[in-house]
């Protein structure tokens, strides 16, 4: 009853939440007295695949078809349904992102499994195979025991920890029988947000900022905090709607939701569908000069002033700690 874990990557790199799911699936066998095997689809770098192994792979089978570069939801299905067979696997686990979110649904449904979208926890084997996930944006939990012989799990990414060790896996070919339905829908380009910033769903710092700023003329000065921070930015929907600032940077219940361990939101009030994007970050610091935001109420640390005038000297704040621990 072997575990497979679909080790997504890009441009030939593995991402930390790709090695966060790797871990997951290890320590959950590990658990089960079984292995996981990383399945890995489109073209791939052989040694860094092998580096799965330092996250407890125990072997790495490579779909090595070119086709699979891009996301297609009925080949990568037919790809893990046919990793699944081989290996005689009873639980699948991917990430709950854009891949897992197209995939895990229609993978479940070909499998006749059960399927926990979003889970946060290792599963409590004491009671069957529970897993607990959030609900109601973010404002309660769900244990969900999954009783069918066949499982799929996603996980919400920054939600585990993960510990590099020692070794390498083992890297083989799995051949996937791809006919031309499978690639039905063809992507014909790729515009990839271009710049040096971190990903917002990898990101385990946010600094995020809203109508508050006033202007997009004003955002350099979040720029400096993040840059100094290392920290990626973010945004609330009336900027992005605004032009202020690019969608893909905005988080909410219409935009992204992440769980990085710092959200810094500036002159954000704090709307419930704001908050329903970012409540699973570890600690929120709010900076807002209306005392009655109702951001402040879901804050654990809050600063009440003018945005302009304090970011700047936490920047300079940071940079001023940052070249003390240097030195």
């Amino acid at each position: 009853m072997s575990i497979i874990v679909l080790a997504e990557h890009s441009q030939n790199t593995f991402k930390k939440k790709t090695f966060e799911a790797v871990q997951y699936a290890a320590t959950l066998a590990q658990s089960m007295g079984t292995s996981a095997t990383a399945l890995v689809l489109g073209s791939a770098d052989e040694s860094a695949m092998q580096q799965l192994g330092a996250y407890g792979a125990q072997k790495v089978w490579h779909v090595a078809d070119s086709r699979l570069d891009n996301l297609n939801s009925r080949a990568y299905t037919k790809a893990i349904a046919t990793a699944v067979e081989k290996a005689g696997a009873a639980i699948v686990i991917t990430l709950h992102d854009v891949t897992g979110k197209a995939v895990a649904p229609r993978l479940a449904a070909r499998l006749k499994a059960g399927l926990v979208a979003g889970a946060i926890s290792q599963p409590d084997l004491s009671k069957g195979f529970v897993i607990k996930k959030s609900v109601f944006s973010g404002k309660a939990f769900s244990h969900i025991n999954i009783t069918s012989d066949k499982k799929v799990v996603t996980l919400m990414p920054n939600s585990f920890p993960v510990k590099k060790g020692e070794g390498t896996a083992a890297v083989e070919k799995l051949e996937v029988a791809f006919d031309d339905k499978d690639f039905g829908v063809q992507v014909k380009e790729v515009k990839a947000v271009s710049g040096d910033s971190i990903p917002l769903p990898e990101a385990e710092l946010v600094v995020s900022g809203g109508r508050g700023m006033k202007g997009p003329e004003n955002w350099g000065v979040l720029e400096n905090l993040a840059q100094s921070l290392g920290a990626a930015l973010a945004c609330s929907r009336p900027v992005a709607d605004s032009h202020w600032r690019p969608h893909h940077e905005h988080v909410g219940q219409t935009g992204g939701t992440i769980r990085p361990n710092l959200y810094i939101a500036v002159g954000i009030s704090g709307a419930i569908q704001h908050l329903a994007g970012v409540n699973s970050s570890k600690t929120i610091v709010v900076i807002n000069k209306d005392p009655e935001a109702p951001f402040f109420k879901a804050a654990d640390y809050g600063v009440i002033g003018d945005a302009l005038e304090i970011v700047p000297k936490l920047t300079e704040a940071v940079k001023k700690f940052k070249a003390e621990q240097a030195g």
